[in-house]
């Protein structure tokens, strides 16, 4: 019973899916939309990415120095470990989960809210598609800005790291600059970036079909959203691990 309950699921989200990537009625209404959710979504967002980038940054340097470092291994160590886990995982995967929780609720409550008070029915008796009027710009703009804010994250993460160097005295910067230039691959900055696609997707799409199909009150609302922030999560989660293990070989 429970596979047939997500089997069916899963097919009103591809059906939603369907009714969603169609040709916009008005092309110019449909780039107002995706200028404006692309700024909200992604924009809105660069703060606390920086923040949390920088922060984050500056603690996996001083833990690498503090529990990796020995005198058994080069100095430049510390250096090489922080960038190799700020490029493959942090700027991606993680930073991805919590735009999951920012963005994938402001989604969900948005159009649960929409839905709950009619307007959606209300574009469908005016004969518009609401999932494409509604939903499409939000996949778009989010696909469109996710790369940026994996590149400011990485960015933001080294430079975290280096005010470690410099305010901390955790480790010398020139032995992190060695280390951060160590067999540096530039194929993990696209593997990080392509991750991210998939990411935005995710993040645009599920909590869109959360709160698309919300049925009865504002008491459902909440509940859409936290489904939406937890179904994203575990989805960025699980595809992790399949598009690490490709994009890696």
């Amino acid at each position: 019973m429970i596979i047939l309950k997500y089997l069916a699921i899963l097919g009103r989200y591809l059906m939603l899916m369907g009714r969603t990537f169609s040709i916009p009625e008005r092309m110019r209404m449909f780039f107002k939309q995706y200028i404006k959710e692309m700024a909200q979504l992604g924009v809105n967002s660069i703060g606390i990415v920086l923040l949390i980038s920088f922060f984050i940054g500056a603690v996996i340097c001083i833990q690498m120095k503090l529990n990796i470092q020995s005198p058994w291994m080069p100095r430049w160590v510390s250096g090489y470990t922080t960038r190799e886990i700020l490029l493959l995982e942090f700027s991606s995967s993680i930073m991805c989960l919590i735009l999951a929780g920012k963005v994938g609720s402001n989604i969900a409550s948005e159009l649960g809210t929409m839905r709950v008070t009619q307007q959606i029915d209300a574009l469908e008796i005016m004969g518009v598609n609401s999932a494409c009027y509604l939903i499409l710009p939000k996949i778009m703009g989010m696909l469109t800005i996710m790369p940026f804010l994996v590149i400011f994250s990485s960015a933001t993460g080294i430079l975290g790291a280096y005010a470690t160097a410099y305010l901390g005295n955790v480790l010398p910067p020139d032995d992190l600059t060695l280390g951060l230039q160590h067999s540096f691959n530039p194929w993990f900055i696209w593997m990080s970036i392509i991750k991210s696609q998939f990411f935005a997707f995710i993040i645009s799409s599920v909590p869109a079909f959360c709160g698309y199909t919300v049925e009865g009150g504002s008491v459902n609302v909440g509940k859409a959203s936290t489904d939406a922030v937890v179904s994203s999560s575990v989805l960025i989660l699980f595809s992790d691990v399949f598009l690490t293990q490709l994009l890696s070989q």
